[in-house]
């Protein structure tokens, strides 16, 4: 028999989307009179298309404050996983299929750097790096070990929310073969190298990180607490103006092409082609 359009009660869809998510079927007798053509379209759906991410996070009041803000979310947005450890990640990891890993990087049993060096032998998943380790040189090695990006302890729920969102996106296809370009400038995300007007740039590590985060946001005005939030962290202290002189030394850097970036006044900065 065709499988044909229908309508669900609301205690049907949610019993559906829970063996969806859990990718397990469960012959109990609240679902015995539910349309099996209902199930099988619900679990292509949830099965195929919402992202599944991991949590190595040994703080439990992180792991819960993710987990409540990303079911805040919904959950047919991202599905989170969560592991207290990095011998627990492994283990699921070998076990499940994920889009993404999100790795503290002082664990127990296995540390993040440790992890992630693991991972790499065998996948190109992504993984976001979580950590309280602020120095360029901790950032810079795990560039080395082949992590996506970093996200500095304390840090905001709703911008690292954003950052897995532009990072899931991209691996989608949204920018394709892993280059970011806007105009005369272009990143090639896998060899962290800049090109501006076709002619090689070196950035220190925080202009290609702002670099990065306007070209991911291209067109977007960004404020000044929006990118020392996601260049400096959180936990930083000083005042927006390290945002300008940072800011002043890209634009002279890409040359010609830093003209590109744009000083929206009283509202931050823009990158326009």
């Amino acid at each position: 028999m065709a499988c044909k359009d229908m309508i669900l009660h609301e205690t049907e869809y949610k019993i559906i989307k829970q063996i969806a998510s859990d990718h397990v079927f469960l012959y109990r007798a609240d679902i015995k009179r539910i349309h099996v053509c209902a199930i099988m379209k619900i679990l292509q759906g949830v099965m195929t298309m919402i992202p599944e991410i991991l949590l190595a996070e040994d703080d439990e009041q992180i792991r819960e404050a993710m987990t409540d803000f990303f079911l805040d979310k919904g959950a047919d947005v991202l599905h989170l996983t969560t592991a207290a450890d990095g011998a627990e990640a492994l283990d699921l990891i070998r076990a499940k299929h994920f889009d993404l890993l999100i790795l503290d990087v002082m664990m127990p049993n296995i540390d993040g750097f440790t992890l992630c060096r693991q991972i790499r032998a065998h996948s190109d998943v992504l993984i976001l790096f979580l950590t309280a380790r602020a120095r360029e040189e901790d950032v810079l090695y795990g560039y080395s070990l082949g992590c996506d990006d970093y996200i500095i302890k304390p840090f905001s729920l709703a911008a690292l929310f954003a950052k897995v969102q532009t990072m899931l996106k991209r691996a989608k296809g949204t920018v394709c073969n892993n280059i970011l370009k806007c105009g005369a400038i272009r990143i090639d995300l896998v060899t962290m190298t800049v090109t501006a007007d076709d002619s090689p740039v070196t950035l220190a590590p925080k202009e290609y990180e702002l670099l990065r985060c306007l070209l991911e946001n291209k067109a977007q005005v960004l404020s000044r607490d929006q990118l020392l939030d996601r260049v400096w962290g959180t936990d930083y202290f000083g005042t927006d103006r390290v945002v300008d002189n940072h800011i002043k030394k890209l634009r002279h850097a890409l040359g010609n092409a830093g003209r590109q970036i744009r000083t929206v006044f009283t509202k931050g900065y823009q990158l326009t082609e």
